[in-house]
């Protein structure tokens, strides 16, 4: 038997979503040790997904594209983590089934080759290099001539982005709201990057400042203040600028209370999560508590006291 336990990421921001020098996408992100997506995998005849049921459709559809002819393969879902929230559950469910096929047949693929084979990765390397190798992430995007414009990774078929940067991230202690709401998906994603893409190549060169001279060096340096303060400014220009013209009005008021009380927070992706950086558990226990108080007052949801994880996929025979 196969245990498959993948990590989840939040995504910080895209950095070029203007293409006016020939790539676009690119972006930041950081794998977290908790929550997880847990299964187990074993030989059997056909394709079944056992267990909880949020990605019997994804985990199959991998799951088919990796099988050797004639063989399957029966996967229990175990643990999970809500879709569509900004962990990246996509990438992460399907390179967790894929994962499972490989290993259990011996198939010698790499995450990459997995994540070609199960189509992510198309706008953002962070959640397959988050698979790979965890830690803190960014990555180099696409040529703007095999993209073919600006588009969500579920409707892109281009290879995950290179790697440009992947550093071990500091023991910091991290609040991460999980409400009880989706994020936009599906259609409603690929309308926002056509009404908003091309960005001004002036906010394109902001981030890209912020990222390489204050976000890397931070990370390198074990420098909350400056990390914080990096996280916080891009949540105010470029893509996620527009994102949140359209967040929901609890999501404002929570990333809104959470960077007063931390060294920075950011929305993930296009959310709803909201992810913040305290120092101490102390401090992040009492900003877990009175972020609980808003979710339980608005949305519903869980608050979870977490860190980095820089490691990838635990993969194992069990």
């Amino acid at each position: 038997m196969i245990k498959v336990t993948t990590p989840c990421r939040i995504h910080m921001t895209l950095i070029d979503m203007n293409g006016e020098i020939g790539r676009v996408d690119g972006g930041a992100g950081l794998t977290l040790s908790s929550p997880n997506i847990k299964i187990t995998a074993e030989e059997a005849d056909g394709v079944s997904i056992e267990g909880l049921q949020d990605f019997t459709d994804r985990m199959k559809r991998a799951a088919e594209a990796l099988l050797p002819e004639g063989k399957g393969i029966r996967i229990n879902v175990q643990e999970v983590y809500p879709a569509h929230v900004g962990f990246g559950s996509g990438t992460q469910s399907s390179l967790a089934a894929a994962a499972a096929v490989n290993e259990l047949y011996d198939l010698g693929k790499s995450v990459r080759e997995l994540a070609l084979a199960v189509k992510r990765g198309g706008t953002s390397g962070i959640g397959v290099t988050a698979f790979e190798e965890g830690g803190f992430i960014v990555d180099g995007g696409h040529r703007f001539k095999d993209k073919g414009g600006f588009m969500p990774s579920a409707a892109s078929r281009v290879p995950p982005g290179p790697v440009l940067f992947r550093e071990d991230f500091p023991d910091w202690d991290m609040v991460v709201a999980i409400p009880n709401e989706k994020g936009m998906h599906d259609q409603e994603e690929i309308d926002t990057f056509k009404k908003f893409c091309p960005l001004p190549i002036e906010e394109v060169r902001e981030i890209c400042h912020v990222v390489l001279m204050q976000m890397m060096p931070a990370v390198i340096e074990k420098d909350i203040e400056s990390f914080g303060a990096a996280v916080n400014h891009v949540q105010n220009v470029g893509f996620n600028k527009r994102e949140s013209l359209i967040w929901p009005e609890f999501v404002k008021n929570i990333a809104s209370f959470m960077r007063s009380q931390s060294y920075g927070a950011g929305v993930s992706s296009f959310g709803p999560v909201v992810y913040s950086f305290v120092d101490n558990k102390s401090e992040g226990r009492h900003l877990q508590v009175e972020v609980q108080k808003m979710l339980d007052e608005s949305v519903g949801g869980t608050v979870i006291l977490t860190r980095a994880k820089n490691r990838g996929a635990e993969i194992s025979r069990v």
